[in-house]
């Protein structure tokens, strides 16, 4: 027996009559999960919950790409709220709006899929194969948009499980296992970090490591930030990268730089945990090094090249052929020293001015902004790396985190669309809006 609907959408995907097994042994596998999860939701008993949720995890950790497939399939259709039990909640306790009513309406409301997580995620490993599940959904949206109600429930329960509040900051150095060590250089997605001595150097006296780290995934880092204490707000990655600098002394330095976050789990997208890392970091530092007087980044601008494409070209403007050169050139080339000022200007304007959907359009702006911290610099050819250079044309940003402002800038941005910015970039951004045609707000 299979559970309602299922014989039919498996033919509908499969193609062709469906004898009364599954064609394959990994359909027989869905077949019996969906079964499973079904008697899963309604299951009460404590311990033959937990021994279910066992076998469900087991049951999809063994299926193949195609199952997997049906299965969000099967949960996106047949695992949703009945509609018809909504609406007459609905009007129940619109009718009587009380404690009751209104418990009826939210346990109807809820998809039983969320219950099926909850469940799955008593098992042992239960969490990390979830948080796989996400991932595998994330990757199909595009072409089955429909599944996007099986990544919401899971992006609702991880908001939960996810809470800062049980989140554990790690500091990562040269004792620390070589498993999560390996992970840092296989996950860094900012700046290559090429092999152990370029890790080993990272993580030097001058250098920090902190990684946000969860129960439930105990060797799995979620995201990291790598910081460098120099003298001044830097402006060129690669004195930060070299395996040759000097190991300063950080009770001497009066900055710290983030110079790369990376979040390591595609199955969390979406779930931040990178603002309360920056800000707990900084103020972790704070109290470590009185002597740090600035705490700030050097960023990259990921969109800036492929947003200049798409601007008008700007006939008779001086730089104009030359910025359009540089924008379309294949592989990206440095830019001359000619274009600096246009170019930069026009960087401004993008960081401050470019936004969609009530954020500003490059999505590491987007990132430091919405956490509170101020733009305060563009810096030209800070990285002439091949991937700089496709990026950005090189450029790169400084965001300043004042522990003082960071709540008053980030209300502006959220609340008022006030980017925080110091006057040289606001004038930048001034002077390409007077000066080059552009496209306007995405």
């Amino acid at each position: 027996m299979t559970v309602p609907g299922t014989r039919a959408l498996l033919e509908r995907l499969l193609g062709g009559p469906l004898a009364a097994a599954a064609r394959t042994r990994g359909e027989r596998r869905v077949v019996r999960l969906a079964k499973l999860l079904r008697t899963l939701v309604t299951e009460r008993g404590e311990s033959s919950g937990a021994v279910m949720a066992r076998r469900a995890v087991a049951l999809y950790s063994g299926l193949d790409e195609h199952g997997r497939e049906l299965l969000f399939e099967l949960l996106a259709r047949d695992f949703s709220p009945d509609p018809g039990l909504v609406l007459a909640a609905a009007q129940a306790y619109r009718e009587e709006p009380s404690p009751a009513t209104l418990a009826r309406l939210q346990a109807v409301a809820e998809p039983p899929r969320q219950e099926i997580f909850r469940r799955m995620n008593m098992a042992a490993g239960g969490t990390s194969v979830l948080v796989g599940m996400r991932r595998a959904v994330l990757a199909l949206i595009p072409r089955r948009p429909h599944l996007a109600v099986v990544v919401d429930d899971l992006t609702h329960l991880f908001g939960s499980w996810f809470n800062r509040g049980f989140l554990e900051l790690r500091r990562i150095d040269w004792g620390t296992p070589a498993a999560i060590l390996e992970k840092l250089i296989a996950y860094e997605a900012v700046h290559e970090i090429r092999g152990f001595p370029d890790l080993k150097r990272r993580l030097e006296r001058d250098r920090r490591c902190f990684a946000f780290f969860h129960p439930a995934l105990p060797g799995e880092p979620l995201v990291f930030v790598e910081v460098a204490f120099v003298d001044d707000l830097p402006s060129a990655v690669e004195p930060i990268l070299s395996l040759e600098s000097a190991i300063g002394d950080p009770r001497k330095a009066r900055c710290a730089v983030f110079y790369s976050i990376t979040s390591c789990q595609p199955g969390l997208k979406g779930i931040s945990f990178g603002n309360f890392l920056i800000k707990q970091v900084a103020q972790d530092l704070h109290d470590e090094l009185p002597n740090l007087r600035q705490f700030a980044t050097l960023s990259p601008m990921p969109g800036f090249r492929a947003w200049l494409r798409r601007q008008p070209a700007g006939e008779g403007l001086a730089g104009a052929a030359a910025i359009r050169e540089a924008a379309e050139a294949e592989p990206a080339a440095a830019p001359g020293e000619a274009i600096r000022e246009p170019l930069e200007t026009l960087a401004a304007h993008y960081l401050v001015r470019e936004w969609e959907d009530n954020h500003v359009l490059d999505p590491v702006a987007r990132f430091h902004l919405g956490n509170g911290a101020r733009l305060e610099r563009i810096n030209w050819m800070a990285d002439p790396s091949a991937k700089g250079l496709r990026q950005s044309l090189g450029l790169m940003v400084n965001y300043v985190y004042a522990l003082e402002d960071v709540e008053r800038n980030h209300e502006a941005y959220v609340n008022g669309r006030v980017v925080a910015c110091s006057p040289a970039v606001d004038r930048l951004a001034r002077l390409a809006e007077a000066e080059w045609p552009l496209a306007g707000e995405a």
